[in-house]
């Protein structure tokens, strides 16, 4: 489309441009005289409506269009709906009285030519796939024969693509992430009206700036998806029997009757806005009707979620529609399969087995059964099989038959379904026949203590309300060894069924809990969004826990996803509240505010942390390993290091993820990076066997940054890169900021330097807004280690000072004594050893206080190699035969190939040209070994510089800058960076005189006369 042809709508879309553009490239070419068809296909609310009413908008100002629309009981019916005829101007015209009977193509087509006499027809037929069998195949035959010359498109809107086989069709996907909140925002006030705008089909010639889809005639009101405009859903008839008592004490009773707040420009809450998009799972319309019904309050946070949400009655409604028609026996398996979901974790599916025996058992025939779950034919693709699982093929569909579903089909379904899980022992969890609570209704039956929790959730679907006994029963079962996710689903579902609003809090807290732990931290926070916010001073069963529990599980959730200093102190609050009624879980808290104080840098909060964890005792490990720590950064190093060497073989459970990552976290803190190793991959294989989920990350982390420390590059990148995955699975940006340092880390080694860059910018963009002080030391040390690879050692000192220094950049206590020997390197190499004398000598001396202290075996090393950089020259040779010697003690190729490289680099730089060959040959050997190609490009340009060939440079073999030799290609290169003369000389080791007698051959033998012109030539 040209500029000239180019058509707008004043109303929003949002996330459909690309959809947008499909419909104006037909549209295009019906205005240039051609024609076609096109199918846009989608389920309910996803917007197929608002598209085709968008196409109606922009062609009516140049030609006549013809919109049908289905009956309004959406049933196949002949002649499908009405079609209205809707010429140029601005205001659409009332339906006709009756629908225009269509039957055959030919009829049609004398229809469809009646008003396009005066210019090209859209023809615009709205869920079309209703329509009877006759009158589908006549439209699609009619649509098929459109093409050039006809000056007739065709629009139509169904449910699936199988309506119109043979017709080109346009699958309407839902929003992502970014479209749903641009929508969601613009529904809340969020976003200014005059703010970025969706997508459209453009300004329409003469067309009422207020013109809204709305104005359709026989068009459904709420399927304006993604427009601009708020859906007053109306609620199903029959609601489910959990409406009853599923909203939480404190809900605003308005809320069934709120209007869209979007007028009203109220700020929504994080977790609320998290949740409304979760549920809607971009669905627009579903996503409008959500947000309609919930109140101000609700919307800000501060008072707690119905559930289920209200708001979604019209979208399950429509996608029940569908299921009337289908036979009764496939309608009752839907219902067993959506039942079947009941208990298992979101997005699991149904038990295949479980639903043919519910099949049996309900009287389905066995080969409908077979052909149902193993073809899905039976269902019309409703239902979909994926190994043992059956899914069903969109979620909402699954909700809408629940929804839908008579009472008493439901609860039979529910009851069925339970006897069959009572009677095989799935997931069974013996537990004791629980104390009723007191407001236990008397009349409640006793169950046995061996049900399953599968059973027990099942029977809790089936309740018509409260049931307390029940719901004590589920929360007991679901402290058994079961996957978190399934606990989570069970406390939920236990939640439901209590009468008391503290309780019901308490249940809801702790099935967050359990959903953080299997890593979804959404649901979680959803969960705690409906428990609503605490209450002080909270009586009743559960009052206690429900004060505690729920800040402890923002808190651990905050410690992976938040600002460091705001986890701690919601942890600190959390263990005070929680330590006179739940030691471990307190314990649990002080642990996780030490560990938020380590990540910010906080040595000071990290020890208020863990001596507030030793006023009640822990047990003897976890007390030796906080007393060591606590010694270790109070400067009793020799009593800190005795009693965490006991921590490094953990007592009690061997198998226990969290004690072997506490025996890592101490093996790194002694220096003994072969026994962090060690730890840490127990700590790995203890997490994929037991989990938590939510731990993976963290294990993959310790592992990766215990291989950095031992030399093993390839190995921690690769466990980077997996715990990186897992980290943005499990929704834990934190972890991904200390996953991304590591892996900048590693390509500072093994490079590409591009790659560090990218880890590092993305590591420091997570540690600076959340406080992660280690994260960002580690990036920052990546980046200098990288400059140095690369030959740039002034940028390396530029970035490495503030680490190492006692300024306001100073790095993590940790981690700064780490960087020392590249800043010591890199500053000696940019020529600021003389004006940086003091702070250089100042850290080495500081370095060497540190080596004393730990086991690392490459310390000593190290710091033999910081006195060589900075020893006089008669001194020099024998601090590297030192360094050297210790290197061969501990082991350790990349960091003895760097002190290869820098004596080398020495012994050519005072003429010693025959002797640094050996050094630098060695230093390149091992960097290649390790596939470090940056550093080993820099020990072979040295090494040329001595006088020994290692072969063709990069980029030397052809072109132009094939006559240099390897020095003056080097310089070249250098030069062409932007560097001067005198930074050249530094980086090289060269005298500036030196450097600028081999630039002026590069320039005579390139033909050149500028710096820019060589730039420009060794870029091309």
């Amino acid at each position: 489309m040209t500029p000239s042809t180019t058509v707008r709508s004043p109303l929003r879309l949002y996330g459909r441009d690309d959809e947008l553009a499909c419909l104006g490239s037909l549209l295009e070419l019906l205005r240039q005289g051609g024609g076609g068809a096109l199918v846009v296909a989608a389920p309910p609310g996803l917007g197929r409506t608002a598209l085709l009413r968008a196409a109606a908008d922009a062609h009516r100002d140049r030609g006549p269009v013809l919109y049908a629309t289905a009956a309004s009981t959406g049933r196949a019916v002949p002649g499908g709906g009405p079609v209205v005829p809707l010429g140029p101007s601005p205001a659409f015209g009332p339906p006709p009285a009756a629908p225009y009977p269509v039957t055959t193509p030919e009829a049609l087509v004398r229809r469809l030519r009646e008003p396009g006499a005066g210019g090209p027809l859209l023809v615009c037929a709205d869920d079309a796939h209703t329509w009877d069998p006759a009158s589908r195949s006549a439209l699609a035959l009619t649509a098929g024969r459109l093409g050039p010359g006809s000056r007739t498109a065709v629009l139509l809107s169904a449910a699936d693509g199988t309506a119109f086989p043979g017709l080109p069709t346009l699958h309407l996907a839902p929003l992502d992430e970014a479209a749903a909140s641009a929508l969601l925002d613009r529904l809340t006030g969020g976003t200014p009206l005059g703010g970025s705008r969706g997508a459209d089909l453009g300004p329409v010639s003469g067309a009422a700036p207020g013109a809204a889809f709305g104005t359709v005639p026989g068009a459904d009101p709420g399927e304006a998806c993604g427009t601009v405009r708020s859906a007053g859903l109306g609620a199903a008839p029959g609601p489910a029997p959990e409406a009853a008592f599923g909203t939480p004490s404190g809900a605003d009773p308005g809320a069934a009757s709120a209007a869209a707040p979007g007028a009203d420009g109220i700020g929504i809450d994080p977790v609320v806005r998290a949740e409304l998009l979760r549920e809607a799972a971009g669905n627009p319309r579903l996503l409008t009707g959500l947000t309609g019904r919930l109140t101000p309050g609700q919307l800000a946070g501060r008072t707690a979620l119905p559930f289920p949400l209200p708001g979604g009655e019209a979208v399950l409604a429509a996608h029940a529609e569908r299921l009337a028609g289908l036979p009764d026996r496939t309608r009752a398996l839907l219902l067993l399969a959506a039942a079947a979901q009941e208990h298992e974790p979101d997005g699991a599916g149904a038990d295949a087995l479980l639903l043919l025996r519910a099949g049996a058992r309900a009287g389905l025939p066995r080969d409908f059964l077979d052909r149902a779950l193993l073809g899905a034919t039976a269902t019309e693709g409703l239902l979909q099989r994926a190994g043992s699982r059956v899914h069903f093929a969109h979620p909402l569909v699954a909700r809408a038959v629940l929804h839908h579903a008579p009472w008493p089909h439901r609860r039979a379904a529910h009851a069925l379904l339970a006897t069959l899980l009572a009677e095989t022992g799935d997931r069974a969890s013996p537990c004791a026949p629980s104390t009723p609570s007191p407001d236990a209704p008397a009349a409640v039956p006793r169950l046995g203590p061996a049900v399953p929790l599968a059973a027990l959730v099942q029977r809790a679907c089936a309740a018509p309300g409260p049931d307390a006994a029940l719901a004590a029963r589920i929360e007991a079962a679901a402290g058994g060894p079961l996957p978190h996710a399934e606990r989570s689903a069970a406390l939920a579902r236990a939640a439901l069924l209590s009468a008391g609003p503290t309780l019901r809090a308490a249940r809801l807290a702790a099935a967050a809990e359990q959903a953080g732990l299997a890593g979804d931290p959404s649901r979680a926070r959803a969960l705690l969004a409906r428990a609503g916010p605490r209450t002080a001073g909270a009586t009743g069963p559960g009052g206690e826990s429900a004060q505690g529990l729920a800040p402890y599980v923002h808190g651990m959730l905050a410690l992976r996803s938040g600002p460091a200093a705001d986890a701690r102190e919601a942890l600190l609050a959390a263990a005070a509240l929680l330590g006179p009624h739940d030691p471990r879980r307190a314990l649990d808290a002080l642990l996780g505010a030490a560990e938020a104080a380590w990540a910010a840098g906080d040595a000071l909060g990290y020890l208020d942390a863990m001596n507030r964890l030793g006023r009640t005792p822990p047990e003897a490990g976890l007390e030796q390993y906080r007393a060591g720590m606590c010694a270790v950064l109070e400067g009793r190093t020799a009593e800190g290091h005795a009693l965490l060497r006991h921590c490094l073989d953990p007592a009690g459970d061997p198998g226990a993820p969290a004690a072997l990552l506490r025996a890592g976290a101490a093996a790194l803190v002694l220096g003994d990076v072969a026994a962090a190793c060690r730890a840490g991959a127990r700590a790995l294989a203890a997490v994929r066997t037991r989990g938590p989920d939510a731990l993976l990350p963290q294990a993959l982390e310790h592992l990766a940054y215990a291989e950095l420390r031992a030399g093993r590059h390839s190995g921690a990148r690769a466990h980077a890169l997996e715990g990186l995955h897992a980290a943005r699975r499990t929704g834990q940006p934190n972890s991904s900021a200390h996953l991304h340092a590591v892996l900048a880390l590693a390509a500072s080694v093994e490079g590409p330097a591009e790659a560090c860059a990218a880890h590092a910018v993305a590591a420091l963009a997570g540690a600076g807004p959340h406080g992660l002080a280690q994260a960002a030391t580690l990036a920052t040390w990546a980046r200098g280690r990288a400059d140095l690879a690369s030959g740039r050692p002034g940028e390396a000192a530029a970035r490495l000072a503030p680490l190492v220094g006692t300024g306001p950049g100073r790095g993590h206590f940790a981690a700064r004594m780490l960087a020392v020997p590249c800043w010591v390197e890199a500053a000696v190499l940019g020529g600021r050893q003389h004006e940086e004398s003091r702070e250089l000598h100042a850290a080495v001396d500081e370095f060497a206080s540190w080596a004393a202290r730990t086991a690392d075996p490459g310390a000593p090393a190290q710091l033999a190699r910081c006195r060589a950089l900075l020893a006089p020259a008669d001194e020099a040779d024998a601090r590297y035969a030192e360094a050297l010697a210790h290197h061969g003690r501990a082991g350790g190729d990349f960091e003895r190939a760097r002190t290869h490289l820098l004596y080398g680099q020495w012994l050519r730089r005072r003429r010693r040209t025959r002797e640094a060959r050996g050094p630098l040959r060695d230093a390149l050997v091992a960097f290649q070994r390790r596939s470090a190609r940056a550093w080993a490009d820099r020990a072979a340009g040295e090494l040329r510089a001595a006088g020994e060939p290692v072969g063709a440079p990069r980029k030397a073999a052809d072109g132009p800058t094939a006559a240099l030799t390897p020095q003056q290609l080097r310089i070249a290169r250098c030069v062409a960076e932007g560097a001067t003369n005198r930074e050249v000389a530094l980086r090289l080791s060269l005298s500036p005189r030196t450097v600028d007698h081999h630039l002026r051959n590069v320039f005579a033998a390139l033909g050149i006369r500028s710096r820019t012109e060589l730039a420009r030539l060794l870029a091309g």
